[in-house]
């Protein structure tokens, strides 16, 4: 038996975007974790920079990584040392190695594309700031001391504490258990406390947790009606 002629897909409207296409602030946050991580990685092969280039992965980890004794530092100073300041945002700059900055990378463009579409690139690009410095500061506050905070990772929890309570809103709206859109964060901390069980604990946790926090509290700030969303949540109760 034939088959019916397909109907023509209708052609896409002048000036409209490429499906999926990435938002421009993504790309850009992404390229420059790239950009990092090439740069290291090529150094790390001896392929640019000369001899001394071998160890510019750990210098700038050691340079620009968050640790409590920075944070103390910060702090006891009432935060006038401007030279430190930066290393509560650059740290999410620099990963262990490539696979490392592979997975965030991923990550970032996947959640990042989403808040972007959701709240604008704008807001975007305000909650992983806001998400890298929340992170830094819990783990400054609470982190043992020893290994520094390093890596895009709180800046990409705090994307998907974005995405949680934008999830958390459709879920009310549409009547559901508004508990289930903190799966993912569950799933993923539940991954990093079986690894720490596996291979040893890594305190890293902490700024994510906190990076995931600085994410879900300005959320309500940036996406749109979501601070009238929660008010009318709150009167509610």
């Amino acid at each position: 038996m034939a088959l019916p002629p397909r109907r023509p897909l209708p052609p896409p409207e002048p000036g409209a975007p490429a499906l999926g296409a990435i938002p421009p602030v993504v790309l850009v946050l992404f390229l420059a974790l790239a950009a990092v991580e090439a740069a290291l990685s090529l150094a790390g092969m001896g392929l640019v920079g000369g001899p001394g280039s071998v160890g510019w992965r750990v210098g700038l980890i050691e340079r620009w990584g968050v640790t409590p004794a920075l944070w103390d530092h910060l702090a006891q100073r009432g935060f006038a040392d401007g030279r430190y300041l930066p290393n509560l945002l650059l740290y999410g700059l620099v990963h262990w190695d490539a696979m490392h900055a592979l997975f965030a990378g991923a990550l970032l463009l996947a959640l990042g594309k989403f808040v972007a579409d959701a709240m604008g690139g704008g807001a975007m690009l305000a909650v992983f700031l806001l998400s890298l410095l929340g992170g830094a500061v819990a783990y400054g506050m609470l982190a043992p001391p020893g290994r520094p905070l390093f890596g895009a990772y709180p800046g990409v929890y705090g994307l998907i504490g974005a995405f949680t309570y934008a999830l958390w809103l459709r879920i009310g709206r549409e009547g559901g258990n508004r508990l289930t859109a903190f799966r993912l964060i569950a799933v993923l901390l539940a991954i990093q406390f079986a690894f720490g069980l596996l291979f040893g604990s890594d305190p890293g946790w902490i700024g994510d947790v906190g990076g995931f926090a600085a994410g879900f509290l300005v959320a309500p700030l940036l996406v749109p009606g979501g601070l009238a969303a929660l008010r009318a949540r709150l009167r509610e109760r």
